[in-house]
């Protein structure tokens, strides 16, 4: 079983270390190599085009995960007799027949009176500049009604065990029971495609470095240690500097410039990359001067660029930050809802303007596939990190899948969506997306040995394991402007521990 290590709480801010005696010149410390692989799963077209509908993703979304759901359905159902008749499996929605005991696989649709309808915005010809925001889309009148559709129609699913399952508009699921005299489908068991295939450790990397194939229950603790520094959440901002002084900390943390030199030697720089987990930029407020807020404007802009609204000092903290990292540690940047990147699903990198100081460690024009050491991606990312297939967000996909309940178990949906073998099935019904046409990059074609998701409220983790052997590491990734936590991932043994820093 995977340990997880205690919380340690660290004072940084300590007196200058006196020189060991027994040593002329301090020793230099070397930084641990990182082997890193960043994929293009997300990456969209330069030319993409929005004219399309956006229906297109449900059926590609259907037609990947609808095989894996089936044979699951059919090994558990198959002899399965009820009353005297035996379940079969009809083809559509639609061949439901009253009375019949069959089963039939489809995409779920949340009839939710409290989401957001782009067809209301415009039946009430209203223009939407942004996606509208809600604190959550259930309704605690009962009014909700779960649906399953194919590209038949829609039928209403109603029975005792939809109350064992949180479902979302989005994911693929096969129901087993009969149409009831209301036209329902009364549902007796339920099942999900569950974990994709997961490939060996190194799978993806050179042949010759390959050693042999791995994963979390036959790991190599005799290999060196390195570790994964996970941050979410950073929040520079231009108008208050009582943060400042923690986020030197952690720049002097991941530095390898902080504490005693055993400790330098011993951990700090066993920190082979530095992954930042959306939100580095604060979301503005009615107290920063240069807030889009517009009730502290003098005058607005229909059309256009209005310069008096942009406040650039957070930028150039994030800049300035990375730029002092990036000479000893290798940086994968993840754009999040508040960063100066597209708010569509899935982001696009952080474009490299905004970088004035470090974008000269990113990849160079000789090497295009090369990432560099600073690797603006996208969000979701997916990567193959010391040989470990890594999938990661900035935690947009797992917010939204929250709002469709009460106090909702995040660690439990995170589980949810690696069974659903979908990163982000409600996309882009509540969460807003690029309308793909060939492809659905968020279905799971493989299953990650690392997942983690950004800018929650705390620090949780777990591991799930598949019915093939797979296992996941899951990972809530706290938000450091709140927590001042951070989370390092041990890529030998997958063991974590969080750092909570401190100025004071």
């Amino acid at each position: 079983m995977v340990k997880l290590e205690d919380i340690a709480d660290l004072g940084l801010l300590q007196a200058p270390l006196k020189a060991d005696p027994t040593t002329k010149a301090a020793t230099a410390l070397e930084r641990v190599p990182s082997n890193y692989k960043s994929l293009d799963t997300f990456a969209l077209p330069k030319d993409r085009q929005y004219q399309q509908q956006f229906a297109d993703i449900y059926f590609l979304r259907l037609t990947k995960i609808k095989p894996a759901v089936e044979q699951i359905a059919y090994e558990a159902w198959e002899d399965t007799v009820l009353g005297g008749d035996n379940a079969k499996k009809v083809e559509r929605v639609l061949d439901v027949r009253q009375g019949e005991l069959c089963w039939v696989a489809g995409t779920v649709y949340m009839d939710m009176p409290l989401k957001p309808s782009i067809l209301e915005d415009v039946s009430k010809d209203r223009w939407i500049s942004a996606p509208t925001s809600v604190d959550h889309y259930y309704s605690e009148d009962g009014r909700d009604q779960i649906m399953l559709e194919d590209d038949s129609g829609r039928i209403r699913l109603v029975g005792e065990p939809l109350k064992n399952y949180f479902l979302v508009t989005g994911c693929i699921i096969a129901v087993m029971g009969t149409e009831n005299a209301n036209g329902e489908f009364e549902v007796i068991d339920l099942k999900f495609a569950d974990l994709p295939p997961q490939p060996p450790r190194w799978a993806l990397s050179d042949k010759d470095k390959k050693t042999k194939s791995e994963d979390l229950s036959m790991i190599d603790i005799s290999a060196p240690s390195k570790r994964i520094a996970i941050v979410s959440g950073l929040g520079f901002s231009g108008s208050s500097t009582a943060y400042s002084a923690e986020l030197k900390v952690l720049k002097e943390y991941l530095a390898a410039q902080a504490l005693d030199a055993k400790t330098q030697s011993s951990e700090q720089s066993k920190i082979s990359r530095l992954i930042i987990a959306g939100n580095s930029i604060a979301e503005a407020t009615s107290s920063d001067p240069h807030s889009n807020n517009p009730s502290t404007k003098t005058h607005t802009k229909k059309y256009g660029y209005d310069a008096s609204s942009y406040n650039p000092l957070p930028s150039q903290l994030l800049d300035s930050f990375l730029s002092e990292l990036l000479p000893s540690l290798p940086i994968t940047l993840l754009p999040g809802p508040n960063d100066p990147a597209n708010s569509s699903y899935p982001q696009q990198p952080i474009h490299s303007a905004m970088f004035p100081e470090s974008r000269y460690y990113g990849p160079t024009p000789s090497l295009p596939d090369e990432p560099g050491w600073l690797d603006a991606t996208t969000n979701p990312f997916e990567s193959e990190i010391e040989g470990w297939r890594v999938l990661g967000t900035s935690g947009q996909n797992l917010d939204d899948i929250c709002k469709y309940m009460d106090n909702p178990d995040r660690l439990g949906l995170m589980e949810a969506m690696c069974r659903w073998r979908c990163s982000a099935p409600t996309a882009p019904d509540t969460l807003w997306s690029y309308p793909f046409q060939d492809d659905e990059p968020f279905v799971m074609k493989e299953c990650p040995h690392l997942y983690f998701v950004g800018s929650q409220p705390k620090f949780d983790s777990k591991v799930i394991e598949g019915p093939d052997g797979q296992m996941v590491r899951l990972i809530l990734v706290p938000k450091f402007s709140e927590t001042r936590e951070v989370v390092l991932v041990d890529t030998e043994t997958m063991e974590l521990s969080v750092v909570r820093l401190s100025a004071e």
